[in-house]
């Protein structure tokens, strides 16, 4: 509702106002008495005193006749004035009956008097209502313009405040056209739309550092692992000790680097979430040629795997098998038996050392975040790589599951078959 349509609908009101105002003090003059009338009255009456049923009455005036006593003689109607001192009290009108000069009686002319001042205070009242009324109502009118106008955007604008402050920026402020506050409204709004973009740019960027940092410190780790093994096994076999120097210098800056690199991972583990898996269809010889990568030690027996064409994305793929055999040599310290076969929609192959295995209480908890079953104790590790595993694995719509077997520990990866 625009300024201008209220201010006709106060004028509106305020000419309805005073039309009744005008209308009502307008018909509330009083009627005077009929001096005309009443001396032709008083004259016939006189005339016909003592014969006042043969005279004529007729006249619309309310009158009484009173004889010299005050007696009543005649009257026009009934509920009239029938004294003198109540015609005094009604504001009546009162004439001498003068016969031969001596009052016979007394014409009492009623002027409604008390009836016509009632109706007078009933339509003052009337008018003091109506005043009071209609200012009332164009009070009420004003507020509420004020309210809708400038009290209720005002709330609105601290309610956006609020939700700002919060954090919360997919909330936009109601904006109307007629809004008097329209353009501040919309200025503000268009302030958390820059907001919101520009927090979005900061998730993102910080998505994509957290991706990155926790992507290459989880590649980094195993190929730590690996330089650390490959140089605890020279250590045995190389006898010069300037070579064991070097060799234990070796693995001295390669515990140094894990742990930088655990420290690095750790401080972004909880967006693990974020790293991205992008499957494709590959052959299955690709898990030949990651275990011969992966397979330091050299004591990996590959029976036989199926050749098929499976999901999976080959860098988080051999993620996955590297972990699966260090974790085989650093709690087993055995040759691993490696085999595969299709099962219904799925290539399982299955990773088995020849070690003790796991108590069976702690196999439902491998796959938890930072738990380390008893076989760990005295060996390094975080109790991460078999939780990102099967993070990693079911992102290509596979799975993977251990459990101990007569011949020891075995860890099988299931791969969704093409």
């Amino acid at each position: 509702m625009k300024i201008k349509n209220i201010i006709t609908m106060f004028i509106i009101l305020l000419a309805i106002e005073t039309g009744v105002l005008v209308y009502l003090i307008s018909d509330t003059n009083i009627k005077e008495a009929d001096i005309i009338k009443i001396n032709d009255l008083a004259e016939t009456v006189s005339e016909n005193f003592y014969h006042l049923s043969g005279m004529d009455h007729k006249t619309d005036l309310e009158y009484t006749i009173l004889d010299a006593g005050g007696e009543i003689l005649y009257t026009s109607g009934s509920g009239l004035t029938g004294t003198l001192n109540e015609a005094m009290i009604r504001h009546d009108t009162v004439i001498n009956i003068i016969r031969e000069e001596k009052a016979v009686g007394t014409i009492i002319v009623s002027n409604r008097f008390s009836e016509q001042l009632n109706g007078y205070k009933g339509r003052l009242f009337a008018v003091v209502f109506i005043v009071i009324a209609g200012t009332f109502l164009i009070f009420i009118i004003f507020m509420l313009y004020l309210y809708m106008k400038i009290f209720r955007p005002f709330r609105q604008l601290q309610a956006f405040a609020v939700h700002i402050t919060d954090g919360n920026l997919d909330i936009p402020i109601p904006m109307k056209k007629e809004n008097i506050f329209g353009a501040f409204t919309e200025s503000f709004d268009l302030m958390r739309e820059e907001m919101k973009r520009a927090r979005e740019n900061e998730r993102l960027a910080e998505q994509s550092k957290k991706e990155l940092v926790a992507s290459i410190s989880h590649d980094i780790k195993t190929p730590v692992a690996s330089i650390k093994a490959i140089a605890e096994l020279m250590s045995v076999k190389i006898k010069a000790p300037e070579d064991i120097r070097q060799l234990e210098t070796i693995n001295s800056k390669a515990d140094q680097i894990n742990s930088l690199v655990t420290n690095m991972f750790n401080a972004t583990l909880e967006e693990l979430s974020e790293l991205k898996v992008n499957t494709s269809e590959q052959s299955s010889g690709i898990l030949t040629k990651f275990i011969k990568n992966i397979d330091y030690k050299q004591s990996a027996e590959i029976f036989h795997i199926p050749e098929c064409v499976i999901l999976a994305d080959p860098l988080r793929l051999e993620q996955i098998i590297d972990n699966i055999i260090t974790n085989s040599y650093k709690y087993a310290d055995t040759s691993i038996y490696i085999s595969g076969r299709v099962n219904d929609n799925m290539l399982e192959v299955e990773f088995c050392d020849y070690g003790p295995g796991v108590e069976e209480e702690e196999i439902p908890l491998l796959f938890n975040k930072y738990y380390r079953a008893g076989n760990a104790k005295g060996k390094s590790g975080t109790g991460l790589g078999l939780f990102i595993s099967k993070y990693l694995i079911q992102k290509m719509y596979g799975n993977i599951v251990c459990h101990n077997t007569e011949r020891g520990f075995l860890v099988m990866i299931c791969l969704q078959l093409v």
